[in-house]
């Protein structure tokens, strides 16, 4: 069976290539049912793609239990994030192209909109107003109006763009282009890209951090992370993460330390003061997506190959639960 790590070590395939590889292996081997409903409103929740099932799993943060799977059709479920009020639950389905979103109160599917080709990641802009995806094959990006679930534009970037983020002020996205081992950056006024960042080889996850100074960039083939400053569109720092990992999924938390996780089984602790690595945690083989919880306390690993989701306590560092979930967790995020 293909893996991430194998993608990561050819540098020329498609990321999307080898996800449905994965998708045709599991989907036949993978079925789950309905579950309860939950509401995220007032409660935490982590929300786990799972590329192999057509799934979502929703999990309290409380308990580290699942309360609900959400299916969203047959599809290829991978990048996932939420609203800022929390009300929708948005995930990117690559194999059929198009966003699903989801009704946190009833954890049903309300809306499918058509996007580009395999759509990979998405983020939301800070006034929860716009959803930006990344179409993989398509090389662009799909501008979606929340409040009418349509796209409203399509910006064109570089070739197999993945990992997207946006500043905090919502005036630029930030999107790494694997294939042309660059970031464009993406004037959310205009709708235009504005500058072009070379990074290292096969660029993959984006973090920015909460000032907006520096967007971090996970460099799966160069087995490092490019710091780029904001302000001027120029790589500052680099970080290596030791040979042989090959960084893929990051998550900022409130104090500015950067998770990034690797094909090899771990999870790098980045200190974005000193752009140090403070840590590194031992999580299973296949850590893909990687979301750390609003106070800051618990980061929130989808490990894909393993099936299921490991909680790493912030202040420790050490893995202190294990949620089995559905076929090949991909993407990870929380409401609180």
């Amino acid at each position: 069976m293909s893996t991430r790590f194998e993608r990561s070590c050819s540098g020329g395939r498609s990321r999307v290539v080898v996800r449905l590889v994965i998708l045709v292996v599991l989907v036949t081997i993978v079925t789950l049912g309905s579950s309860s409903v939950a509401s995220a409103r007032g409660s935490g929740f982590a929300y786990v793609t799972n590329a192999g099932s057509g799934y979502v799993n929703v999990i309290s943060t409380a308990t580290n239990a699942v309360v609900a799977n959400v299916g969203v059709g047959f599809s290829s479920p991978v990048g996932v994030a939420i609203s800022k009020d929390r009300r929708f639950v948005y995930t990117a389905d690559s194999a059929f192209n198009n966003v699903s979103v989801i009704n946190t109160a009833t954890n049903t599917v309300v809306a499918t909109v058509g996007v580009g080709s395999a759509p990979t990641e998405l983020a939301v802009s800070n006034k929860g107003n716009f959803l930006y995806v990344s179409n993989n094959l398509s090389k662009d990006v799909s501008v979606i109006s929340t409040t009418t679930n349509t796209v409203v534009a399509t910006v064109g970037v570089g070739q197999g763009p993945v990992g997207v983020a946006i500043t905090h002020n919502s005036k630029f996205v930030y999107v790494a282009n694997s294939t042309d081992n660059n970031v464009s950056v993406v004037s959310t006024a205009t709708n235009t890209v504005v500058a072009t960042v070379p990074v290292g080889l096969n660029p993959d996850g984006v973090a920015i951090t909460k000032n907006g100074r520096f967007a971090y960039v996970a460099d799966t083939a160069s087995n490092d992370v490019s710091v780029i400053n904001t302000k001027t569109n120029t790589v500052v720092a680099t970080v290596g993460v030791g040979t042989d990992l090959h960084p893929f999924g990051m998550a900022m938390s409130k104090a500015g330390q950067l998770y990034v996780t690797d094909a090899a089984g771990y999870v790098s602790v980045i200190n974005t003061a000193t752009n140090t690595v403070v840590a590194t945690v031992a999580v299973g083989f296949g850590p893909i997506g990687v979301a750390v919880t609003k106070n800051g306390r618990f980061a929130y690993v989808a490990l894909g190959s393993s099936h299921n989701v490991k909680v790493i306590n912030t202040a420790t560092n050490i893995v202190v639960a294990t949620v089995a979930v559905g076929g090949y967790p991909w993407g990870v995020a929380v409401t609180k």
